[in-house]
C-alpha cells in the first residue's frame, strides 16, 4: 500500500499576497503542513502541487517534493482541489507510479497534526470510507440562524424559536486542513465529497479559517494558546 500526501500551493492568492509562503510565527506557513505530513510517517511521498518557482523552492527547503509544476488551467481561481488532486494523480500514473491512498493537506493549516493526520487515517481504514477530514462544531445552533429581509430580522427555520439549544441537533462544519482519500473511489465519484464520508472532529482550539489579516492575527493567537 503507497500513501501520496499532496500539498495545493498556487501562487496567486489574492485577499492575503503571498499567502503560501508567508511567515507565521517564525517560518513559512506552510513548512507546517510539510513537517506535520512529514512526521506522521504515513507517506510514501510527500509533494506540494504549485505553479510558483519561490513556494516550490522553499517546499524542498522544508523537505517536501516538487517533481513537476502545476498546469496553468488548474493554476487559475476557478481550479478546485479534487481537479487538483486528479491532475497529480495523473502525473505520477504516467510516470509508472501509482498509489492508493492520498491526503490533501492545504498550505495554510498549521493546525494540523501528525497525531490528527493518524487519527483520520485510522478511520479510513477501519470503516472503509472514500474520504475522511476533520470538522469542527458551529459554535451556536444553526436552527436559530437569522436573516434580514426587507430590513427585518427573520428566523430561517420559525419552528425552533423556542426549541432548547440543547434539544437541537448538533452541527459541524469544515476545518478546510486536510482530506484523506481512497484514489479509486474519489476518482470514480469524481469528487471529494462523496456519500461515503467520515470525519475526525476538532475543538475550537485546533483550527482557524484564514481568508484575511485578521483571521491570520487570530490564527496566531490560537497557535500560540495551544502550546501554552
Amino acid at each position: 500500500m503507497k500513501n501520496i500526501c499532496i500539498i495545493p500551493a498556487r501562487g496567486g492568492s489574492k485577499r492575503i499576497p503571498r499567502k503560501n509562503i508567508k511567515d507565521f510565527l517564525g517560518k513559512p506557513i506552510i513548512a507546517y503542513s510539510i513537517e506535520a505530513a512529514l512526521n506522521s510517517n504515513l507517506f510514501d511521498e510527500v509533494m506540494v502541487s504549485t505553479d510558483d518557482e519561490e513556494i516550490a523552492e522553499i517546499a524542498k527547503k522544508h523537505g517536501a517534493k516538487v517533481p513537476f509544476m502545476r498546469s496553468v488551467k488548474n493554476s487559475n481561481d476557478f481550479a478546485t482541489t479534487f481537479d487538483v488532486i486528479e491532475e497529480v494523480i495523473a502525473e505520477y500514473k504516467s510516470q509508472g507510479i501509482e498509489f492508493e491512498k492520498g491526503c490533501c493537506i492545504y498550505s495554510c493549516a498549521p493546525f494540523t497534526t501528525s497525531k490528527k493526520i493518524q487519527e483520520a487515517f485510522d478511520k479510513l481504514k477501519e470503516q472503509d470510507f472514500d474520504t475522511v477530514f476533520p470538522v469542527v462544531p458551529y459554535g451556536l445552533p444553526i436552527q436559530r440562524a437569522l436573516k434580514i429581509q426587507e430590513g427585518k430580522i427573520i428566523m430561517f427555520n420559525e419552528e425552533h424559536k423556542n426549541t432548547r439549544s440543547q434539544d437541537l441537533e448538533k452541527s459541524y462544519h469544515d476545518t478546510g486542513q486536510f482530506y484523506w482519500f481512497n484514489k479509486e473511489a474519489i476518482l470514480n465519484k469524481r469528487s471529494l465529497l462523496t456519500d461515503n464520508v467520515g470525519a475526525i472532529i476538532v475543538s475550537e482550539l485546533e483550527c482557524q479559517d484564514i481568508d484575511t489579516e485578521m483571521d491570520w492575527k487570530m490564527a496566531e493567537i490560537k497557535f500560540e494558546m495551544r502550546i501554552k
